[in-house]
């Protein structure tokens, strides 16, 4: 299974992440265990969570996505063969919040708890924090890095600006963003490739890639306004349902069939082929999803057919 930096650090991460907003969703606990089992004898190591995944759930009150992999980390031997993500940031209760040395501290412990782990291999600030200055977050990360409770850091939903600030003020001394995560797609590319892969080139940030299959939309189930029922996302999908989308659609379609893949692998494989891209995060609730997307790992595209995606979604 091929692996790869993470930015400019020695941590190797396998060229696709499962991602853990599902784990006590819409992935009840057995049904995870099973995911992260399968994921990992498949030859994958990189498993992404957050503290607050996921709260939006009726009856959960967020950690529950990490309560469920620490569960699953505490009944078996696997924890030295897995990169683990885990984010913190978001809004968990009133006051629970934000980038603040004090806050940040207790959010990694609290992490560390449900986890049942001792380190967290990728901490990444889950949203922007703009009342706290950049310096101060990365001074608490030293801490917990020299602590041992964190191996490497990274960032998300910051305006380009600001991660840009982040990664200058890391030349004096401090931590780094080694990774950046973000919405990139082959129906939405014009945020990362416009504003933000030139500063990730620039300061060797590795990206991973959330929605990497448009809410569902690039599985090719949603068609059609009558498909959008097959989803409670219905509403998220329906932007897509254009002349672009469907022209999206109709290329996934005809390079799928000359590999006889999904339109789903292809569209994981135009992502892990993009250059500054180290993983796609992708969610599975079975394990016939898993192992469809799986796939994408091995799928290698033509510069051709790589081309005619890139047409299809400019």
């Amino acid at each position: 299974m091929e692996q790869r930096n993470l930015g400019n650090s020695a941590l190797k991460v396998s060229s696709l992440c499962l991602g853990g907003n599902v784990f006590g969703w819409t992935a009840d606990q057995l049904t995870s265990f099973r995911i992260l089992d399968e994921f990992i004898d498949l030859g994958f190591n990189f498993i992404d969570t957050a503290d607050v995944y996921s709260k939006w759930a009726p009856g959960n009150k967020g950690g529950d996505s990490e309560t469920i992999i620490g569960q699953w980390l505490k009944q078996n031997n696997k924890r030295s063969q897995i990169v683990l993500t885990t984010k913190g940031g978001s809004e968990m209760g009133p006051g629970q919040k934000g980038l603040s040395s004090a806050y940040i501290t207790k959010a990694v412990e609290a992490s560390l708890s449900r986890l049942q782990t001792d380190y967290i291999d990728l901490y990444l600030s889950h949203f922007d924090d703009t009342t706290t200055p950049v310096e101060e977050t990365l001074e608490a990360y030293a801490k917990l890095i020299s602590a041992g409770k964190i191996r490497v850091i990274g960032a998300s939903n910051f305006s380009p600006e600001r991660l840009k600030e982040a990664l200058q003020a890391s030349e004096k001394g401090l931590p780094k963003y080694e990774n950046y995560q973000m919405q990139y797609n082959l129906v939405e590319r014009e945020a990362y490739e416009k504003q933000y892969a030139s500063i990730t080139e620039q300061y060797h940030v590795g990206v991973t890639t959330y929605f990497s299959l448009a809410s569902g939309f690039l599985t090719g189930k949603y068609r059609s306004e009558k498909d959008l029922s097959k989803s409670t996302r219905g509403e998220g999908i329906k932007k897509y349902l254009n002349e672009k989308g469907i022209d999206v659609l109709t290329s996934l379609d005809n390079v799928s069939t000359r590999h006889n893949a999904t339109p789903a692998q292809v569209a994981l494989a135009w992502l892990i082929a993009q250059p500054g891209i180290t993983a796609p995060v992708v969610s599975a609730t079975s394990l016939y999803q898993l192992n469809d997307i799986a796939k994408a790992a091995s799928l290698h595209l033509s510069a051709e057919e790589i081309a005619e995606l890139n047409e299809a979604s400019a």
